[in-house]
């Protein structure tokens, strides 16, 4: 380049551009001086980046999509961005192609200049190695249509939603769904779900009870039925379908505006998975004996269910749905045997269950939600239905909790008054062990009972969580938990000698990884008061408020996932060490470059968690 204004203009512009904005004077006119400019247009887009002559690419101006071999689009590039660095960083044949929306100045840096840059200058070096290693943990999580678990139910559904008002004639509804060739019907209100009407509502609650056809469609039909949103799972819908027994399941929008209808055959196509046909069995079961009986198929099952999916993080979600279910039938099975509880009360679960986040080797953290003022009689009653069921899911493989965090003890079988002001407690006075217990009550989820008694309890919850002296000790204490990297980018090994064998080295994937982004997240939703509990769903919630970077939030679902998919592969393939550790000995290049990646993005977020709730700029 000799044109001085351009070197000049150049300059400017590298030097507000990682990572030549890190580079010595000296370095960035050598860049500037080795950089070509070319105008890249779709009639020349076939000749660049192609494995003949690998290079930087870095984008002045246009638009362009980087292609994978199958033609889809895997990210857009626009001004600022790099392509190309893959291939110099790995040395294999570039297989993307790039293709052209908006003509543009792109920034030409040869391998061999790049490879200089690179050598002599280690944040160059590692800018580019951390992007190389963002692209491959992002890539693990990219598609998954093909996973039923994974697949939203819009992408499942027909929308067109078929609606009838609460007016209507049954005779007319019935007519109106011959004419749409539905086996249901939505009752809509202002545009709102009010109930729904089936095929078999109009045989056993019209035929067979005689009812005169020209009455309102309100007289038979299910009001307040259970409905879900369109961008839940697939996997959400067979649970709550499965768990009520029902075959049509309205899909809402979030304002509630309803989008159509959820069949049981459209699910039937997508079951795919014993697991699934197993919850089906559990909430059928007739007694204790059956339970365990399916309880006992469940590590079995998993093992095999886990070769099936790609991602294999849904089993946590799978195995807190199987201990939901067996909870949910064994508090039916005792009120079948004891009678119904005379006062309403919610079982409550904690800790990795309410996170849906179960591994094999997880142990129960469950409680009781009750009324205030209750009866002896009534009290003894509750008591016997915490013990029956904490004892039976222990028999069934649950272990009991340690810290005994059951609803088989007196301290997990409270009111909302009582339960409130245990949480007040902690927060007031953030202890060691009471931010110890934070981690775990904080996490909290409904799991059978009254809706409305939990609802009453989380208001009250919220009510008093906005502490900032209680937000800053969460945050030291995130911060006193370290990433396993030390000096020069290594691991840094935890050593277990067992008894007539020599040490192992390993790393704990739990305790210095996914704990610590469970931490971050669960205290970032406190403050901003989410209700959800599971980690990925925090994070999406997250994601959709305006100040909060988007792009720390992807980082962490994708490390919170990569660091999940690890943990529970080892325990699935029982590879001998302690529970949720590896080995990273048998890990690939790849795996141990993104873990190295994964364990700095962690550490970045807790730096950030530090600095900006102690500056209390959230």
């Amino acid at each position: 380049m000799t044109n001085t204004i351009e070197q000049k203009e150049l300059y400017q512009f590298l030097s507000n551009q990682a990572p030549f904005s890190e580079l010595v004077p000296a370095a960035a006119h050598y860049a500037v001086n080795h950089l070509q400019i070319i105008y890249l247009s779709k009639e020349n887009q076939s000749q660049w980046l192609n494995s003949h002559s690998p290079s930087l690419f870095l984008i002045r101006s246009g638009l362009y999509d980087l292609v994978n071999t199958q033609g889809e689009v895997i990210t857009r590039l626009s001004e600022g961005d790099y392509f190309g660095y893959p291939s110099l960083l790995t040395g294999e044949a570039i297989k993307n192609s790039l293709q052209v929306q908006n003509e543009g100045i792109v920034y030409v840096l040869e391998q061999g200049d790049f490879d200089f840059l690179r050598r002599e200058y280690w944040a160059f070096a590692q800018y580019f190695v951390r992007a190389h290693a963002n692209r491959l943990l992002a890539s693990n999580y990219k598609k998954r249509e093909e996973n039923w678990s994974e697949q939203k139910i819009s992408e499942l559904m027909h929308f067109g939603a078929v609606t009838l008002p609460p007016d209507t004639s049954i005779r007319d509804t019935a007519k109106k769904m011959s004419e749409s060739s539905v086996s249901s019907m939505m009752i809509t209100q202002d545009e709102k779900l009010v109930g729904v009407v089936t095929d078999r509502d109009l045989r056993n609650r019209v035929l067979a009870a005689e009812v005169n056809p020209d009455q309102a469609v309100t007289k038979i039909m299910t009001s307040n039925p259970k409905y879900i949103f369109e961008n839940n799972r697939v996997f959400s819908a067979m649970q709550l379908m499965l768990r009520h027994n029902i075959h049509h399941l309205p899909v809402l929008d979030e304002s509630f505006k309803p989008l159509g209808m959820l069949t049981s055959t459209d699910l039937l196509r997508q079951q795919k998975s014993d697991p699934v046909q197993l919850i089906g069995r559990i909430y059928k079961a007739n007694s204790t004996i059956d339970l365990k009986r399916y309880a006992m198929e469940i590590p079995e099952l998993l093992q095999s269910f886990s070769h099936k999916v790609e991602d294999i993080s849904i089993i946590g979600k799978l195995l807190s749905s199987l201990t939901d279910a067996l909870t949910a039938r064994l508090i039916i099975l005792y009120q079948e045997q004891f009678g119904h509880a005379e006062v309403p009360f919610s079982w409550i679960c904690f800790g990795s269950q309410a996170r849906e986040e179960q591994t094999l080797h997880s142990d129960q953290d469950n409680g009781l939600l009750l009324p205030d003022n209750l009866t002896p009689n009534q009290d003894s009653y509750f008591k016997s239905m915490g013990e029956f069921v904490c004892e039976q899911l222990a028999l069934f493989g649950i272990k009991s909790c340690p810290g005994n965090i059951m609803a088989s003890a007196p301290q997990c079988r409270q009111s909302i008054d009582s339960w409130v002001a245990k949480f007040s407690h902690w927060i007031k006075s953030p202890s060691p062990k009471a931010l110890l217990n934070c981690k775990i009550f904080f996490d909290i989820r409904f799991v059978d009972g009254s809706t409305e008694l939990f609802d009453c309890f989380m208001d009250k919850l919220e009510s008093i969580t906005k502490d900032q002296l209680f937000f800053a000790s969460m945050a030291t204490d995130i911060n006193n938990n370290s990433v396993p990297i030390g000096l020069f980018n290594q691991f840094k090994l935890e050593k277990i000698k067992e008894k007539n064998k020599d040490k192992h080295k390993y790393l704990d994937l739990k305790k210095r990884g996914v704990v610590i982004i469970n931490d971050i997240v669960r205290l970032y939703s406190l403050n901003h008061a989410i209700r959800a509990s599971n980690t990925l769903e925090r994070l999406n919630a997250l994601a959709k408020i305006s100040h909060i970077n988007k792009t720390d939030i992807y980082d962490l679902k994708d490390c919170w996932r990569y660091l999940t998919q690890l943990r529970l592969r080892t325990q699935i393939n029982q590879e001998g060490l302690p529970s949720n550790c590896i080995n990273p000995n048998k890990l690939t290049s790849m795996e141990k470059h993104q873990l190295k990646e994964a364990f700095y993005l962690i550490k970045q977020a807790q730096q950030a968690v530090a600095f900006k709730f102690a500056r209390g700029s959230l």
